[in-house]
């Protein structure tokens, strides 16, 4: 056994990787990091370390042409070499940043993961293994202290962690070097591709790694790598620690009661600080609010409704969340909507420009000349009350309505149309809201499935000349004071 193989295989039993599997798929770029788990894998499944059967799996980016195709073609080639079957699709990752406003390197981690997720769940494998390793953990770590980031961020790159569908992430090379994995390819003369995308330190984790990085290592007498592994791994156990207290919090003071989180403001208040606000993100997590949109400042504004002589009784936050202190009681709920299970049936017409009342809800639509557009938050927008169409593309009327059973539309971002039933339990819509949604159609499709997702074929593009600005506002939270 290669040294590098005994390595991963005790990172394997030392993290509890890959328990339990039957399947496992593994990740595959093409690259030296994917290749040496493709190799290491293998071995180690031939010496029985793994009993697990190996599946591969590529995306392909279609980045760089011809290169990205040759990238698939060889995970294909070296996947056959060792009688591995392997599963490739193709995305337009570029379009997808467009319609999705997201940066080249966060829409294809988006779509990697997507796609991954839904092979993963087609072949029945419970684990997903990629290639990250020690010096990816450490670009990680220095990334996140660059943008702001908490304990929990420190913790940089997990061994595993959910996907949010029936499979975990393994990183099973999380101990090792890249210098590690260059230097095991080259004993196995095996061969791997190179992306020159990797070089180009436009993008922020190239910087890190062949700018910031070696600059902060000339200065440092200690192997940097090391040291922000074992910052990493620190950070990583006072996560575990102040999720642990948090959760025996929420044991005691904590409840939902018909969809909302209740919690004795009191008790929180008394709470160390980093307890409480992981109490918090605890619980609107069970709520299904993201984390990406969360600062320390959205926490400790709720902190501050905790206390007992606070002035603000109401407090809004991203994601179609809203906090609010009641009495001695501390709320949490989601504002998708709550009132429309009971709204009947009718349809009614929005105008164009224009405003109306429904269901409590008040619905205004303008129209942005394309002079408007740089001065708007269309490149930024992160409330899923407020969104732009393509003006152009409507055919008037616009209507509003309760969804119905059977109804069906084409998600952005999606290939085709889909049942909107389905694509709520997909999109881990929580069950009591997915009655709940409000429903915007013109002549002959549905075009906003608020507050979830627009449809594809209005989208705003660069080619789109006029902008309909769609937004929802709670009539009775526009009423009270804040």
């Amino acid at each position: 056994m290669k040294p590098l193989e005994e390595k991963v295989g005790c990172f394997i039993r030392t993290h509890r990787l890959l328990i339990g599997a039957k399947r496992i798929l593994l990740a595959i770029s093409g690259g030296a990091d994917s290749i040496a788990l493709l190799h290491v894998m293998q071995a180690l499944a031939s010496q029985g370390v793994i009993t697990a059967e190996l599946l591969c799996a590529h995306v392909n980016h279609q980045l760089r042409g011809a290169a990205s195709d040759g990238d698939e073609a060889f995970v294909a080639r070296e996947a056959a070499k060792l009688g591995l079957p392997v599963m490739t699709t193709a995305v337009d990752v570029k379009a997808y940043s467009k319609s999705h406003k997201l940066s080249i390197e966060t829409a294809g981690r988006q779509v990697r993961l997507t796609w991954l997720g839904a092979m993963a769940r087609e072949h029945r494998c419970a684990w997903i293994a990629t290639g990250h390793q020690k010096d990816d953990n450490a670009e990680t770590v220095l990334h996140r202290l660059h943008r702001g980031t908490g304990f929990r961020g420190l913790g940089g790159i997990r061994p595993s962690r959910s996907l949010g569908t029936d499979a975990r992430l393994a990183r099973p090379l999380l101990g090792c070097r890249r210098s590690e994995i260059v230097a095991y390819l080259q004993s196995k003369s095996l061969p791997w591709r190179e992306d020159r995308t990797n070089t180009d330190c436009a993008y922020t984790r190239n910087y890190m790694r062949h700018r910031l990085l070696p600059a902060l290592q000339s200065k440092s007498i200690d192997p940097l790598v090391e040291t922000l592994a074992a910052l990493a791994t620190s950070a990583s156990r006072l996560a575990q620690q102040v999720g642990e207290h948090a959760a025996l919090a929420a044991s005691r003071h904590v409840k939902f009661v018909d969809g909302e989180v209740v919690i004795d403001a009191k008790a929180m208040a008394a709470l160390p600080e980093m307890v409480a606000v992981e109490l918090i993100r605890l619980q609107l997590q069970a709520l299904g609010s993201g984390e990406r949109n969360l600062t320390q400042h959205h926490y400790r504004n709720i902190l501050d409704l905790a206390q007992p002589r606070t002035v603000r009784r109401r407090l809004a936050l991203p994601g179609g969340f809203l906090a609010s202190r009641e009495y001695e009681k501390l709320i949490l709920r989601s504002q998708v909507l709550p009132g429309l299970s009971a709204v009947p049936i009718a349809s009614a017409t929005l105008d164009i420009p224009g405003a109306i009342d429904y269901a409590g809800y008040r619905i205004e639509a303008r129209i942005l000349d394309h002079d408007e557009i740089e001065n708007t938050r269309i490149k930024g927008n992160r409330n899923p009350f407020v969104e732009y169409l393509d003006m152009d593309r409507l055919e008037q009327p616009l209507m509003v309505r309760p969804r119905r059973r059977g109804d069906r539309f084409h998600p952005l971002g999606l290939a085709g149309e889909k049942k909107v039933g389905k694509f709520l339990t997909a999109a881990r819509v929580p069950e009591r809201q997915r009655g709940n949604v409000l429903v915007l159609e013109d002549r002959t499709q549905i075009v906003w499935v608020c507050p979830i997702r627009i449809s594809d074929p209005v989208k705003v593009t660069e080619q789109t000349r006029h902008i309909l600005a769609l937004c929802i506002t709670d009539s009775a939270a526009r009423q009270q004071p804040h």
